[in-house]
């Protein structure tokens, strides 16, 4: 029969559902000295449910159809299945159960059954299921540890048991020893796996080996899941498992260290580790003063976290303040801001809470570090000040709706337009201060002169720091590359640099076209002083190859958010005629080019491979006002870490990497 619980169905009647397990150690003995170990399983049940009584027969006291009374005097019967799992083996067994008329009593236990029996490994973990077909609740579940040779009184009764491989388990510094004490020239098995749960168990390393042994584990190899199982390679032997590292504080930093949060399109998340994880997820709203997270409504499932599943947001839109934290009942483990990629860095957008009440009652409130502020409140917070055109962007659909339900919505309102007026404010009283501070000067200058050289230098350099722009432009080969762009531009976003992409800038693309698009962003970039980056992939060098062979004609169609294609007719020109220098900068991922790979053309300005010359790139982008080297060194390594993951997501699987999907291949 196939173990599978099937749906959830409603009851029509008194039904009966199993309640409790419980299990007992047996021998299975064929002579007094040859004895297998054996599982007997007992399954409470109890009726569960009640016949409803007619309307018409409560209000007006009609007598009962026979017809109706006779199923209800007739006896119970129900299909229980057992599930019964030890690593490697898997069972199910039917069963069917019937009760007497006279024991049926809605909430009343009738008793048990019992299955004699299941049989397991020495040693082994155990998982045993139940639930009746059709399931009327949530099936019952029990997990319980077998005692090995060394646990068992009965031990001598066992025949496998008198000859076992002895495993012993030893510290070596950090590292982990194993030493198997096995005759010499005796053959036996050794597995390390992954008991997993939910699930079957995953093996991680398996040799056949001739006694005895010692085998080291490096400690960063180390989880809570991780047993051991040693068998003698023969017929029907014995395993041996254990699994000592469960309360093993370093396996369960690994864990940690190993666990990604992922995010699935369209509005789905994942959390995969090699172990179950003890934790919980809630969505958070990060802003972008780096304060802390703030938990939100809806929250996400309160029970433990199923890692290696794909789990869905209980969302309207995607925001990148929109975070995933998990975290223990000790402390917070993981965070991440999953939409952080595709959408752009963090904005500084208002969240709103809309809570509805009775009567179609509703109120709102600003989500802000003190906590919900009510809008049109007298509070001395920016949302108090400023609940009038906030609610006044809601009803005019300014606002981001990113969650709906009968209790209430969330809603993200942009803040550019009121940081706009107040910084106008602000420039306005700078500029009478700094009128003041002239004529106090005129007034002194001759003291004040070497200082205010200084000063105006240090003032020119770091406004020429924060306000130079930079436009990327890179060639959409794949979803793992736009993947690895996004994080690059959300990374040199934070230098600050003004980093102007077509991926943050599809709607504007759209509208305009690439190539109309691609004119406005360089001509502004240029003019403001900024450097165009040209970040070559292989779908890149085939779009510029192709252009050179055939320098009369466009290349061929693109899609319609390819800038990179639709600016190449301006960029050959300023290269072929020497006005690139000092404008543009080239760069390339080390693990996706060579450096002979970028044409020659365009190697009359300096192109970087990407992240080991980072610090260079970085320089080259900052101008005459970079920092001191240590500073871009240290820049240098935050940007390597916002890559990594994207890096590591590009090249997880052998043989194949971002730039390598089809559109690259049909170019080369």
């Amino acid at each position: 029969m196939l173990c599978l619980p099937g749906s959830l169905v409603s009851a029509a009647g008194p039904v009966l559902v199993p309640t409790r397990l419980q299990t007992e150690l047996v021998l299975r003995c064929y002579k007094e000295t040859d004895c297998d170990l054996c599982v007997r399983v007992a399954v409470h049940l109890a009726v569960h449910g009640y016949w409803e009584e007619p309307e018409d027969e409560e209000k007006f006291g009609i007598a009962e159809d026979p017809a109706i009374e006779e199923p209800r005097n007739a006896s119970l019967q129900a299909h229980v299945v057992l599930s019964f799992q030890a690593y490697p083996t898997a069972r199910c067994v039917l069963l069917e159960v019937q009760v007497p008329a006279a024991l049926v009593q809605p909430g009343q236990s009738v008793g048990s059954v019992v299955f004699d029996c299941f049989e397991a490994a020495l040693g082994a973990e155990v998982r045993i299921w139940s639930y009746t077909q059709p399931r009327y609740q949530k099936e019952l579940n029990l997990t319980q540890q077998l005692p090995d040779c060394r646990g068992l009184e009965v031990r001598d009764s066992i025949q496998s048991c008198w000859a076992l491989p002895g495993l012993k388990v030893s510290a070596d510094g950090d590292d982990v020893r194993l030493v198997l004490d096995v005759p010499e020239e005796q053959r036996f098995g050794l597995s390390l796996y992954w008991n997993q749960v939910p699930g079957p168990a995953k093996p991680w390393w398996h040799r056949n080996l001739t006694g005895p042994q010692t085998i080291t584990l490096n400690h960063t190899d180390l989880v809570p899941c991780l047993c051991i199982q040693v068998w003698h390679l023969e017929p029907d032997s014995v395993r041996t498992s254990i699994c000592p590292f469960r309360e093993d504080p370093r396996a369960h930093r690994n864990l940690w260290r190993a666990a990604r949060l992922q995010l699935l399109p369209p509005r789905a998340w994942r959390l995969d580790a090699p172990c179950s994880l003890p934790a919980e997820a809630t969505l958070c709203w990060q802003a972008p003063d780096g304060g802390p997270c703030q938990p939100l409504v809806p929250p996400l499932p309160l029970e433990n976290v199923t890692v290696n599943k794909a789990l869905e947001f209980p969302l309207l839109k995607g925001h990148p303040n929109i975070c995933v934290q998990v975290s223990t009942w000790e402390k917070q483990e993981l965070q991440e801001c999953l939409w952080a990629d595709s959408l752009g860095p963090l904005k500084d957008d208002m969240l709103l809470v809309e809570t509805r009440g009775p009567q179609d009652n509703r109120s709102l409130c600003a989500l802000e570090p003190s906590g919900c502020t009510p809008l049109l409140s007298r509070a001395s917070t920016r949302a108090a000040r400023l609940g009038g055109p906030l609610l006044q962007d809601v009803q005019s659909g300014q606002c981001l709706q990113l969650w709906d339900d009968d209790l209430g919505a969330l809603w993200a309102c942009p803040m550019e337009k009121y940081i706009h007026r107040r910084w106008a404010l602000i420039w306005l009283a700078c500029l009478l201060l700094a009128a003041m501070l002239f004529l106090l000067l005129l007034l002194k200058k001759n003291h004040v002169k070497g200082w205010l050289r200084l000063l105006k230098e240090d003032v020119r350099a770091g406004a020429a720091a924060r306000s130079r722009a930079a436009l990327l432009l890179y060639s959409a080969d794949d979803a793992g590359f736009e993947r690895l762009v996004g994080a690059l531009a959300s990374a040199l976003f934070q230098l600050p640099l003004r980093v102007a992409v077509d991926l943050w800038s599809r709607r504007e693309l759209s509208a305009q076209g690439p190539l109309a698009w691609f004119h406005a962003q360089r001509r502004q970039t240029l003019q403001e002083g900024g450097v165009v980056i040209l970040l070559f992939s292989p779908g890149a060098v085939a779009l510029c190859r192709e252009w050179l062979q055939d320098a009369t004609s466009a290349p061929g169609a693109h899609g319609p958010h390819d800038a990179f294609a639709a600016s190449l007719s301006c960029l050959l020109p300023d290269f072929l005629q020497g006005r690139a220098p000092g404008r543009y900068v080239g760069a390339y991922f080390d693990r996706l080019l060579s450096p002979d790979a970028v044409p020659a053309l365009f190697r009359s300005v300096p192109v970087f491979s990407l992240p080991s010359q980072l610090p260079d790139f970085l320089g080259t982008l900052q101008g005459p006002a970079a920092p001191h080297p240590w500073r871009l060194a240290e820049k240098a390594e935050q940007v390597s870490r916002a890559l990594q993951p994207a890096l590591d997501s590009c090249f997880r699987a052998p043989g194949t990497g971002c730039g390598m999907g089809p559109e690259a291949e049909d170019r080369t």
